[in-house]
């Protein structure tokens, strides 16, 4: 009898055991759960913001529509370049974007110089008389063409804005720009693709204002 009795103790005690072991294999397994439930999340909203910074990095930028510039009699002193934002461009911040300006081996970066208005309602770019007499060697000055909620005024460029930037040209290379001259540059906003600035002068100027890009 106690032969019976003492086998039947040990069924208990390998029994409680087991149950430990189920136990304590449950809760590794809860809190394997839970770290690859926290993980997974983590990971997700990682994916979603990097998803959403590559869409604005692909899909934002600014557009070149042209460039046009001023000559003095001796070559081009001042520079006009048309920038729009791309289709479906987030607003971009003028104060953060460079413009880099390449001519005869000497390359320049401009900075945001402040905006100007055309308040004297002149036809002619180059008749903005407050706006270039703010461009200078180190910067360059946004002119308001098209701006429906004004705020090109805080220096933002967003959708069905047309700014134009006025560069003195004269001023940034220390001469006028002459004939058969090769001129690069972008305008490189904080993300997205930069507006391409690239043209050569024609082999001689007949006028006053001269479309070069």
């Amino acid at each position: 009898m106690r032969v019976f009795e003492f086998l039947r103790g040990k069924k208990g005690a390998m029994g409680i055991g087991t149950l430990i072991i189920f136990i304590a294999m449950v809760l590794v397994a809860a809190v394997a759960a839970a770290v690859l439930i926290n993980t997974s999340g983590f990971l997700q909203q990682k994916a979603m913001a990097t998803g959403k910074e590559s869409t604005e990095q692909v899909a934002s930028g600014l557009m070149c529509l042209g460039v046009t510039g001023h000559n003095n009699g001796s070559g081009i002193d001042q520079l006009a370049i048309y920038i729009t934002p791309n289709a479906g461009s987030a607003p971009i911040d003028l104060k953060n974007t460079k413009l880099f300006l390449t001519y005869d081996g000497q390359s320049h970066v401009l900075t945001y110089g402040g905006y100007t208005e055309n308040t004297s309602n002149a036809t002619n770019i180059f008749d903005y008389s407050v706006g270039w007499s703010a461009a200078n060697s180190k910067s360059y000055v946004v002119g308001i063409i098209q701006d429906a909620d004004t705020s090109l005024k805080n220096g933002v460029i967003n959708k069905g804005d047309i700014a134009v930037l006025l560069v003195n040209a004269s001023a940034v290379f220390n001469t006028t720009i002459p004939t058969r001259a090769e001129v690069s540059g972008e305008v490189q906003p904080e993300f997205g693709a930069p507006a391409v600035i690239d043209f050569t002068t024609p082999p001689a100027f007949t006028q006053t204002i001269i479309e070069l890009q």
